[in-house]
């Protein structure tokens, strides 16, 4: 089926926006010593064009850019950040959109926590507050350019992508002609006025770059390591807890290991926290430490 014109003129908005940010995403990995994965043809992931990576459970999900330790084109690596890329007209979707985004990127990022990756969004359009707050709520680092700034960027190379729910098919269509009509030239000049729209603003990308470059650069400064032993002790009734944590006698050394648990502290005021059963999950975890 044919798409619309105003789902083309969405699309060409949403992949300049994408576009955009990927030179200044390049120019960070590069002074990280990181890959850059994207959409294109990687060896890494069988030459498909997607971004995907797997959650705990084997599940699939569909990512923007993700920033590797020792990744290259044809070797995954581990992730340092996750970066998404969302286009809106309405603010009626917004809330749906940001939920997709949850939807993917929290489940890879859980089954990873060991490298305690940067979780970003570039919210472009018409989000509510409510909506990217919810996401600030689930840890992400929010970039967001408004409508009204996306739209002043084309205008700078003469392309109009306003519309509304007004705007005849004939008209989006020929804001499409004007746009496939630019030279390269314009698309960069494009790209460099998205990037410069929010900059020293509230939720501007240059904040959004500052954040980023902090975690990526952070350092552990502490990790705690508890080895837990004992035998645990189940009660029904918090009357029954009270008394046996009042009369248990903390001068015993319980001979039973049953977990060990780290607390790990870094620069930038990141906190992981992990629980594993034996001395070898434990120590894996820390080589990953070592990497990450």
């Amino acid at each position: 089926m044919a798409k619309s014109p105003a789902h083309k003129l969405g699309q060409i908005v949403g992949d300049e926006i994408e576009a955009a940010i990927r030179a200044p995403l390049q120019e960070i990995a590069d002074e990280f010593d990181l890959y850059l994965d994207h959409r294109h043809p990687r060896p890494a992931r069988a030459n498909k064009r997607k971004v995907a990576w797997e959650d705990s459970y084997g599940n699939v999900h569909d990512l923007d850019y993700v920033l590797e330790e020792g990744g290259d084109e044809h070797t995954l690596g581990v992730p340092r950040a996750f970066i998404e890329i969302a286009w809106r007209r309405y603010t009626k979707h917004s809330r749906n959109k940001v939920q997709e985004i949850q939807g993917a990127v929290l489940p890879v990022a859980e089954r990873h926590i060991g490298s305690a990756p940067f979780l970003g969004a570039v919210l472009a359009g018409d989000f509510t507050e409510a909506s990217r707050d919810q996401l600030r709520s689930h840890g992400f680092h929010i970039a967001y350019l408004s409508y009204e700034m996306i739209v002043e960027a084309f205008r700078g190379v003469g392309v109009d992508v306003f519309f509304d729910e007004g705007t005849t098919a004939g008209e989006l269509r020929a804001k499409v002609r004007s746009y496939g009509r630019l030279p390269e030239a314009a698309l960069t000049t494009l790209r460099a006025d998205i990037r410069d729209s929010c900059v020293g603003q509230a939720n501007g990308l240059d904040q959004f770059f500052t954040a980023l470059r902090d975690c990526l650069g952070r350092r552990i400064t502490r990790i705690v390591v508890l080895a837990l032993s004992g035998t645990s002790v189940h009660f029904h009734a918090v009357d029954d807890a009270i008394r046996y944590v009042e009369e248990y006698d903390e001068s015993k050394r319980a001979e039973n290991f049953d977990h060990y648990e780290l607390n790990v502290r870094y620069s930038n005021g990141r906190e992981v926290r992990g629980s594993f059963p034996d001395r070898k999950d434990c120590l894996d975890y820390l080589q990953l430490l070592c990497r990450a």
